[in-house]
């Protein structure tokens, strides 16, 4: 019987880097896309409107980019840890990502995360088009996907714990019975229920369930 879940962002969460700062290496816009990323997670602007600014300026990048960046993702200390204990105290784990479902579909696995969400970017003739398909995973959709997991999981909200940086994370943290803010911006730490200020994730695990 599953006891428990815990949802988490991923870019600087459960992996310690901004996936699209690594993309936009590439492309040399790193120093663009890290002040728009830091004006989204700070609530500064609209989540959605600052992925498609960011996106944009990987127009024309080559697919293998992605491949490539993977390499270079590296996870939070303490990833494997609390994916253990999770696992050991009957919990799932599911990752719910701003970033981008090319990279997260091969990392996921490897981590042992049990779900996980993000955005798609849209490649054509082996190009990124400097645009993603579908429905962007903003705060609403994070919120959203973490009602769907528990509820498919037959969790009521006091069994779900919700864990982010970034104020596209606040929404799901409202639907938790748990909310931690991990290495988090100010209005999250706030916002959050608890606070996890040094980045290892084992932190997080003193928190958890005990087994049933």
């Amino acid at each position: 019987m599953i006891s428990f879940v815990l949802v988490a962002d991923v870019d600087s969460t459960l992996i310690k880097d901004e996936v699209i700062e690594l993309l936009a290496d590439a492309a040399g816009t790193r120093a663009e896309v890290a002040q728009i990323t830091a004006r989204a997670m700070a609530g500064d602007i609209d989540f959605a409107e600052s992925l498609r600014e960011r996106v944009a300026t990987l127009r024309g990048l080559p697919e293998s980019v992605i491949s490539e960046t993977i390499r270079r993702v590296r996870p939070s200390n303490g990833l494997a840890e609390l994916v253990d204990a999770v696992h050991r105290r009957q919990g799932r784990i599911g990752a719910v990502s701003g970033g981008f479902s090319q990279v997260l579909d091969v990392l996921a696995p490897q981590y042992g995360i049990d779900m996980w969400r993000a955005n798609s970017l849209s490649i054509r003739d082996g190009h990124l088009l400097g645009e993603v398909t579908g429905t962007i995973v903003d705060a609403r959709v994070k919120a959203q996907t973490l009602r769907q997991w528990s509820a498919d999981l037959g969790l009521p909200s006091a069994q779900v714990i919700a864990m982010g940086d970034g104020a596209n994370d606040l929404l799901m943290m409202d639907e938790a019975g748990l909310s931690i803010a991990y290495c988090a911006k100010p209005r999250v730490r706030e916002h959050a229920q608890v606070s996890i200020d040094v980045p290892d994730l084992r932190e997080v695990i003193p928190y958890l369930p005990q087994t049933p």
